[in-house]
C-alpha cells in the first residue's frame, strides 16, 4: 500500500501551509519529513514513514534522516515505519536495537481497518453488513443522491457539519483554516475529492478523501444531526468505495480503529461503523523517536516525567 502521507501531494500540502519539508530517496527507500518543533525543540516528523525495502534501506533511510537532523539542528527525528522491511510484531526488537525508543504518545493511528478492491465490487459489497448493501442500493428512494466535487469552495459544507458534531460529541476537529488550505492544495488536482451526500438538493453529509497511487484515504467525514435517521453516511462511504475502484485504486483506508480487546476505548462508536463494511484490521508500528542531540533530549523525556509526577500528586491531592 501507498500511502498519501509519504507522498509529493502531502509534501505540497505542507509547504503550502509555510512548513519546511525535505524529501530524500536512497536505493530501496524514501522519505517525506516535516520540520516541526515541541519543548525539546526542533525535530523531524516523518509521517508513515520512512519508505523502505528492507531492514538494511531503513537503516540507510535513518542514517540519511540524521545527517539531515544534525544539518537542520534538530533535537530528534520521529518516525513512523509502517512499510519499511519489518512488521508491526517485529518493530519492538528492530528499533529498540537502533537506538529508537517509543513516543511519548502515538501521532497517526497505530490500527487502520483496510477494505481491498482488487475483486469485482459485488464481492466488495457482499462483504458488507447487510445494511450497508441495501442503504447503498435503495437510499435514492427516500429522495437522497451523492456526487464528488474537486471545487475547494465547497470545503465548506464538510466544515458545518464537523462543527455541528465537535459541538455534539465535544472533540476538538482540525481548525477550518487547516482544512481549507488543504482543500486548495489538492482537490482541484484531484489527489483529495470531497463527497457529498444530499437530500433533495440540500447537503446532508459529506466526506474529504484523499488519493495515493494505489489506495484511498477516508480522511475527514460528518453529517447533518437534523438528519441522522437517513444513515447517509453509510451509502456515502459506499459510492466512495465505488468511485475508488473505477479509477482503478486497490485499497480504502478507512483510518484508525480501537483494538479488539478495548470495548470502551473512546474510537469504539466509530470501530464499528467501519468495520460494518468489510476489510481488515492492519497493525503497524506506532510511532518512534531517535535521538540527534541525546543530552537535549533526555532532559526533555525528564522534564515531561516531573510533569507528570506532578499531576499525579495534583490530581492525588483534590480527592
Amino acid at each position: 500500500m501507498d500511502h498519501f502521507l509519504q507522498g509529493p501531494d502531502w509534501a505540497r500540502v505542507q509547504r503550502d501551509l509555510g512548513r519546511t519539508v525535505h524529501e530524500e530517496s536512497g536505493d530501496g527507500w524514501s522519505y517525506l519529513a516535516i520540520e516541526e518543533s515541541n519543548p525539546a525543540g526542533k525535530l523531524l516528523y516523518v509521517p508513515y514513514g520512512p519508505v523502505a525495502g528492507s531492514v538494511a534501506a531503513f537503516e540507510a533511510a535513518l542514517a540519511s534522516l540524521t545527517d539531515r537532523a544534525k544539518a537542520s539542528g534538530a533535537v530528534f527525528i520521529r518516525v513512523e515505519p509502517v512499510s519499511a522491511g519489518f512488521s508491526a510484531a517485529e518493530a519492538d526488537a528492530v528499533l529498540r536495537s537502533r537506538g529508537l525508543r517509543p513516543a511519548p504518545a502515538n501521532l497517526q493511528p497505530e490500527l487502520s481497518w483496510i477494505v481491498d478492491l482488487e475483486q469485482d465490487f459485488k464481492e466488495v459489497l457482499a462483504g458488507m453488513k447487510p445494511v450497508n448493501r441495501n442503504l447503498y442500493r435503495n437510499i435514492h428512494k427516500k429522495g437522497v443522491t451523492f456526487r464528488a466535487s474537486q471545487d475547494p469552495a465547497e470545503i465548506s459544507v464538510l466544515l458545518g457539519f464537523l462543527h455541528q458534531t465537535a459541538a455534539r460529541n465535544g472533540f476538538k476537529p482540525q481548525s477550518d483554516e487547516y482544512l481549507t488550505q488543504v482543500a486548495r492544495t489538492l482537490m482541484p488536482s484531484g489527489a483529495a475529492t470531497l463527497f457529498i451526500a444530499e437530500l433533495e438538493g440540500s447537503p446532508i453529509a459529506a466526506a474529504l478523501t484523499y488519493d495515493s497511487a494505489d489506495t484511498r484515504t477516508y480522511a475527514h467525514a460528518a453529517l447533518d444531526d437534523t438528519h441522522r435517521k437517513l444513515s447517509a453516511g453509510i451509502p456515502l462511504v459506499v459510492t466512495l468505495m465505488a468511485d475508488a475502484k473505477d479509477k482503478g485504486l486497490k485499497h480504502v483506508d478507512l483510518w484508525g480503529v480501537a483494538p479488539a480487546d478495548q470495548p470502551d476505548h473512546k474510537w469504539a462508536g466509530f470501530t464499528a461503523f467501519k468495520k460494518s463494511f468489510g476489510g481488515r484490521e492492519v497493525a503497524y508500528p506506532g510511532t518512534w523517536d531517535l535521538p540527534v542531540n541525546k543530552l537535549r533530549y533526555g532532559g526533555y523525556q525528564l522534564a515531561r516525567k516531573g510533569a507528570q509526577v506532578l499531576k499525579g500528586l495534583l490530581r492525588r491531592l483534590r480527592k
